[in-house]
């Protein structure tokens, strides 16, 4: 009796084949859960005790992209022990496909997300980074599921030749129309390659000078000393001489002073060691020069540089304010005045003159 019946034909299949079915999927979804949970545990107690992170990222993908792929094998595989109408078994082989094009780029994504982390970020941790890098995945997850759709819809048997001709034809056509959109496109990963300058670095490009706050696929944002945004095209960046101060790991400062024609031979020789005393006990700076350079039409002029360990530009001003204080106290404690603008009047008088 119960051989008679698992031997009825139901749907083009006997009921045995359903029970094969159905025992081949279990199987299958316990072979999963054995892998899942005696691998899959001891990989994560492997990872834990490494100080690397791509363990760590295997893992992970082993359990969220792999581990369904798995389950859904499984399935597809005791599905197709049965005998199927040409309809149902189309139907689960475009699903079958759908099912591995998502997964397939969802890993190729991750694989991509983690590279670029790996590489840009982690070797310099930095927020800036951080944001400059989601424009640039942004683009390259446009670009990766548009390549995997097509590839899916020629698969299924759509017939994609012809649209990818016309898409050709018509992205030349957006391309010549769109150039300046291009331009500043690609001068965006030439800034998030080469680096020139990132977010919170100060800097000046021609008249305009300021901090940048906010680097973009189209523009560039830099917030002026006057408190006004700067918006400048990427292109406009990359096509211009820019001066990143934040890049600087020193800066180098000259200034000239004048005393009057008054002073002493003695004092003027004075002059250098006292500056460069001055100079030397300020913190943070360093003296490179001290000379009497020239004699000027009411001063004689000296030349001092020196640099400021930092490029932080209130330390600067900081540093020369303190510089300036202290000569102008050791000049008055030696007599030693500055020279100002004047002009002596000389008056010869003439013989014969009562005057």
């Amino acid at each position: 009796m119960l051989t008679d019946t698992i031997q009825t034909t139901v749907l083009d299949n006997r009921i045995l084949d359903y029970i094969i079915f159905i025992a081949a999927f279990l199987a299958s979804i316990v072979g999963v859960r054995l892998i899942k949970g005696i691998i899959l545990n001891r990989l994560k107690a492997w990872s834990e005790k490494t100080l690397t992170t791509i363990d760590d990222f295997l893992v992970g993908i082993f359990e969220k992209k792999l581990i369904p792929i798995l389950y859904f094998g499984g399935f597809y595989l005791s599905f197709h022990s049965l005998t199927l109408a040409d309809s149902i078994s189309r139907t689960v082989d475009i699903a079958g496909i759908v099912f591995l094009t998502i997964f397939g780029l969802r890993l190729i994504m991750a694989l991509i997300n983690y590279t670029l982390e790996a590489y840009w970020i982690k070797k310099e941790v930095s927020t800036s980074r951080q944001k400059s890098l989601r424009g640039v995945i942004t683009i390259v997850k446009v670009v990766v599921w548009g390549i995997g759709i097509t590839f899916l819809l020629d698969n299924m048997g759509f017939k994609i030749s012809a649209v990818v001709a016309g898409l050709g034809i018509g992205g030349i056509a957006v391309a010549l129309a769109a150039q300046t959109v291009l331009g500043d496109l690609f001068s965006y990963f030439i800034i998030f390659i080469d680096r020139p300058f990132e977010i919170g670095d100060f800097i000046i490009i021609d008249s305009y000078m300021g901090n940048i706050e906010y680097i973009g696929i189209k523009t560039t944002r830099v917030r002026s000393l006057g408190g006004e945004q700067l918006i400048f095209s990427n292109s406009d960046l990359t096509n211009s001489r820019i001066r990143n101060y934040k890049k600087m790991e020193k800066r180098r400062v000259l200034f000239s002073l004048g005393v009057t024609y008054q002073t002493t031979s003695e004092q003027l020789k004075e002059i250098p060691v006292i500056i460069k005393k001055c100079i030397d006990n300020v913190a943070g700076a360093k003296l490179d020069r001290a000379h009497f350079a020239s004699y000027g039409d009411f001063s004689l002029n000296f030349e001092v540089v020196y640099y400021v360990m930092s490029a932080d530009y209130g330390k600067y001003m900081d540093i020369q304010q303190e510089i300036n204080l202290v000569i102008k106290d050791e000049f008055e404690k030696r007599s030693i005045e500055f020279a100002y603008p004047t002009q002596s009047l000389f008056i010869e008088k003439q013989p014969g003159s009562n005057a």
